[in-house]
């Protein structure tokens, strides 16, 4: 039996996908003029950044993307750079969504139909790529990378989460505390 070397990222994205759905669900009231909770946003923002790009994609980026790499996937042209495309255009939106929360704070008006835009946007490009991800890239991978690069990535994972401890469960925390906030 091969190990499993994309499980971890589908159940990673398990949780990205509950903030999404937070971020989903608090824009259509913010569209609605219900919503005005600009910490939420920076919530957001903190989240991706910190566990979506930094935690998730140490491990996606620097490990499984390079072993397809080593392994034929060609890096131009194919799903790599098409996801390495995304994960720049999610950050875009994520920065704009910060700014625009940050003046919203400050008092600034207008910055609602900001925020909304960019939420949306982002929740949109990563629904999308998640599926791309769990549904083509990762069962390619599973074929395609031979069984003596495996404990090693499982292994490089694992020093990537030893970079960050207490990281995954403190965000963990962070959705449920909004995800019981939105009952």
């Amino acid at each position: 039996m091969k190990a499993n070397v994309t499980q971890v990222m589908v159940d990673e994205h398990k949780l990205i996908l509950r903030m999404i759905t937070l971020v989903e669900q608090n824009t259509a009231q913010l569209e609605e003029g219900k919503f005005r909770n600009w910490q939420f946003y920076l919530d957001a923002v903190d989240f991706i950044r910190n566990y979506a790009d930094r935690f998730h994609h140490a491990k996606e980026e620097d490990v499984l993307f390079t072993a397809l790499v080593k392994n034929g996937m060609p890096e131009k042209q194919s799903p790599i750079e098409a996801m390495h495309m995304e994960h720049d255009e999610g950050r875009a939106h994520v920065r704009a969504i910060e700014e625009a929360a940050q003046k919203a704070i400050a008092g600034e008006t207008g910055q609602a139909v900001i925020i909304a835009e960019h939420a949306k946007g982002y929740a949109e490009l990563l629904r999308g790529h998640i599926e791309k991800e769990n549904d083509i890239l990762y069962p390619l991978a599973e074929r395609i990378l031979p069984e003596e690069v495996r404990d090693g990535m499982l292994s490089a994972y694992t020093t990537a989460e030893q970079q960050t401890p207490g990281l995954e469960e403190k965000y963990r925390k962070l959705v449920e505390g909004y995800e019981q906030q939105a009952v």
